[in-house]
């Protein structure tokens, strides 16, 4: 597995120490949609011989849905809590977006019946549908949506994130206009509910403005929030008044967050759960070995890019401050070896933020490849001139899996002549210590999103800072700022993928991040969980199913 230095945990460590972030991400290029009928035939995954999600049998109403989630979350507010992959599940259930991304890629209207932009895209315009409300019977409406848009924008959680916006009006009952202080092409991506989105789940003012709201969600979603035993389970019920008419299907859903991997696979097999997901290497190889559940993963059908797992550097101090030191990390750490001893084969290898699928990727990136007899000659070199050995600690959370990445990059670093201590801290501190710049390098997984926008603020040079950085690698690399502005700017599909192929190129050269392989999210269900994977958008067309392990609970229901 990856350390879990995920999306959550890194966003909750940032808001405790004193900073907003929110968009976390990566780009892609989006698939098409995958089978629509059910079958034996996993042609979202590659993975032939389960059932895979998908039905166009008549659906049955009622019964109880358990979900076993690999993490628990603090709290339902989306301008102070942070939604993961499970988060923005919890989400979808008592929420919903302003958008949804269609099977092919492009962001459609959810609970907004509009979302459209101006000529320059400094100017969005979110018109709402009328007579919706809150399970408080207080209107969602345009005043609500600004409501939330001006309290996302204040939040130290999210704020960092939207410092493009510049005003939020109401320009009449059902119509919101966000003015940008300059043109911003995928402010649409961020409205459609996934990783780095929290703007788009439009919650009841009146719990925005509740100390306690966090703990008490109120949306328009599917569900309604019942009780949280947090660490146990969250159960939310039908909402009988939902705006989508016929949904949902289920009475009932109730999350249950099991965290270690084992005890996850085993509560499906044992039927004590309907349904699980994990980036976790041996669930997923179990789920793989047992045809008689459903399955799906992202290997195949990926919205936009998964989380990648690297060894993260810091270029502001030694020994990483040295290019040739980093070209020698580079080279030391053998991704196909990676994957193979850690993730037991199943994840994909890695030389940079994009897979090969996306429009951004470029097959020679200049990221270095594997070549220990180069890297130990750089090492030396770097000796001679600084007259100190290469020497680093490696920071990493304690807990065995992570422990075994650990000492792997530590071996392979020590094969070339560095020298690496191992420093075993709490997840809370290495995250604190990379947003401070206290680390030499560190055991990392981020950059999944469903558009590269959604990286700007971890990889932009106006995010340094002397002390508190939430470019985090610390790469003041002026070209790249310039490639990240143009991929923003470009309403050009063709100037956007040259933007981010440059990105690319220029991560390759820098090398902030010793790549190891991306990470993997899979899904499992008993034969009776049907349509997991087959969501609609409220116009009827075929929805993004399965993105970096979260689905959408609407469409669910349980056949006998």
């Amino acid at each position: 597995m990856s350390d879990r230095i995920d999306r959550r945990s890194f966003l909750a460590r940032g808001a405790v120490a004193g900073v907003g972030l929110a968009a976390v991400g990566t780009t892609g290029g989006l698939l098409a949609a995958c089978s629509s009928s059910s079958g034996s035939s996993s042609t979202t995954s590659g993975v032939s011989g389960h059932p895979d999600g998908i039905s166009t049998a008549t659906p049955k109403a009622g019964g109880a849905l358990v979900f076993g989630t690999e993490a628990e979350e603090q709290g339902f507010d989306p301008t102070t809590a942070t939604f993961d992959n499970t988060g923005i599940m919890y989400a979808r259930t008592v929420f919903d977006p302003l958008a949804i991304l269609a099977a092919n890629g492009s962001v459609q209207p959810y609970l907004a019946q509009s979302i459209t932009a101006n000529a320059d895209y400094t100017v969005w315009t979110v018109t709402m549908r009328p007579n919706l409300l809150f399970h408080d019977n207080t209107p969602c409406d345009a005043a609500a949506v600004a409501y939330n848009f001006n309290a996302q924008k204040n939040s130290l959680l999210t704020g960092q994130s939207l410092t493009t916006i510049d005003t939020i009006t109401v320009t009449s009952p059902l119509v919101v206009t966000v003015t940008m202080k300059s043109p911003w092409v995928p402010f649409d991506y961020y409205l459609a509910g996934g990783i780095g989105g929290q703007i788009a789940f439009i919650a009841a003012p009146s719990m925005l403005k509740n100390p306690q709201g966090t703990t008490h969600p109120v949306g328009t979603g599917p569900f309604v929030f019942q009780e949280w035993n947090v660490n146990d389970h969250f159960t939310a019920t039908k909402n009988p008044h939902y705006w989508r008419s016929g949904y949902p299907y289920l009475d009932s859903i109730t999350y249950k967050p099991i965290l270690d991997g084992n005890q996850l696979l085993n509560s499906l097999k044992a039927g004590s759960v309907d349904i699980i997901h994990s980036s976790l290497s041996v669930v997923t190889a179990g789920l793989r070995g047992d045809t008689s559940l459903a399955y799906i993963d992202d290997t195949v059908h990926v919205a936009g890019e998964p989380d990648m797992n690297c060894m993260m550097l810091n270029l502001a101090k030694p020994p990483f401050d040295n290019p040739k030191a980093r070209q020698a990390a580079a080279m030391a750490i053998n991704s196909e070896q990676y994957t193979k001893v850690i993730n037991q084969g199943i994840n994909p290898t890695s030389n940079g933020p994009f897979i090969q699928s996306s429009p951004y990727y470029v097959a020679d990136n200049g990221y270095p490849k594997a070549n220990p007899a180069r890297a130990r000659q750089l090492v030396q070199q770097v000796a001679q001139e600084t007259g100190k050995p290469v020497a680093l600690t490696l920071q990493h959370t304690p807990d065995a899996s992570t422990v075994l990445i650990a000492e792997f990059l530590q071996q392979q670093l020590q094969v070339v002549g560095m020298t690496v201590t191992l420093d075993p801290i709490l997840q809370n501190q290495q995250i604190n210590n990379a947003l401070l710049g206290t680390f030499d390098a560190t055991v990392w997984r981020q950059f999944g999103a469903i558009d590269p926008d959604l990286n700007y603020i971890f990889w932009s040079t106006t995010t340094i800072n002397p002390g508190f950085s939430i470019n985090m690698a610390r790469n003041n690399d002026p070209a790249l700022e310039a490639a990240l502005l143009k991929g923003r700017q470009s309403s050009v599909q063709a100037d956007r993928d040259a933007a981010y192929q440059e990105v690319n190129r220029l991560m390759g050269a820098d090398i902030p991040y010793a790549w190891t392989a991306r990470a993997v999210w899979s899904c499992g269900a008993q034969p009776s969980v049907q349509n997991f994977n087959n969501p609609t958008t409220p116009s009827g067309q075929p929805a993004f199913g399965f993105v970096t392990g979260a689905i959408w609970p609407t469409q669910i229901w349980l056949g006998s």
